[in-house]
């Protein structure tokens, strides 16, 4: 098990070193950097439960929306927090957990789905000093049309995402997912949709 981490952490200052190398001459077509923001949504409803019982980490005042300058430093905070929630946390959805269909909560007791892991790697990398403002919930759907959710982590290098369904952080466009709606830069409680200019047939339908 330990050699699988090194290999993982390896790969992982690869990935690292070629996305803040930048661009490379003679490459074909980059990757989009970032999600297309459109109109202001509904915010979901696991969102709007979880603010109702967790008051003083939703009730913020609108802040100016802000990029991370990512470093390898700050690169291995990702990596490093993102193997960390998803090698400690396991999977059951809210039927399971709490015998409701849809749940937002941090996963304080070693268990949760997809949204309990973005709530808790958000928690984490805030605690780490990373701004609010970039780390966006964002809803997605995947290539069977089910719902999903991920973390958004805004940089200078992109949009990445954290993803308890794959271990690598990569951009939104290489996630291979529909892009629906996420959390505004300026305030958690305002909803954005996305827009996804790439072909429809290469990435879940959104409903």
């Amino acid at each position: 098990m330990q050699c699988f981490w090194r290999v993982i952490l390896r790969l992982g200052w690869i990935v690292a070193l070629a996305i803040l190398s930048g661009p490379r001459p003679g490459v074909a077509q980059e990757p989009l950097l970032y999600a297309a923001v459109g109109d202001i949504t509904r915010p979901p409803i696991g969102w709007v439960e979880f603010c109702a019982e967790h008051v003083s980490e939703c009730k913020v005042a609108p802040s100016e929306p802000r990029s991370v300058v990512l470093s390898l430093r700050l690169w291995r905070d990702l990596v490093r927090i993102n193997q960390a929630v998803n090698a400690n946390i396991r999977p059951m959805t809210d039927l399971e957990h709490y015998g409701v269909v849809e749940k937002w909560a941090y996963p304080d007791d070693g268990y949760g789905d997809c949204e309990d892991y973005v709530l808790l790697k958000r928690r984490m990398l805030m605690e780490a000093g990373w701004p609010r403002e970039a780390l966006l919930i964002t809803v997605v759907r995947e290539t069977s049309g089910d719902g999903h959710a991920v973390l958004t982590v805004r940089t200078d290098r992109g949009d990445f995402v954290l993803d308890n369904q794959n271990e690598a952080i990569v951009l939104w466009s290489e996630s291979g997912y529909r892009f629906v709606k996420r959390q505004s830069q300026s305030d958690p409680n305002v909803w954005v949709s996305l827009g996804d200019p790439r072909p429809s047939a290469a990435t879940a339908t959104s409903r």
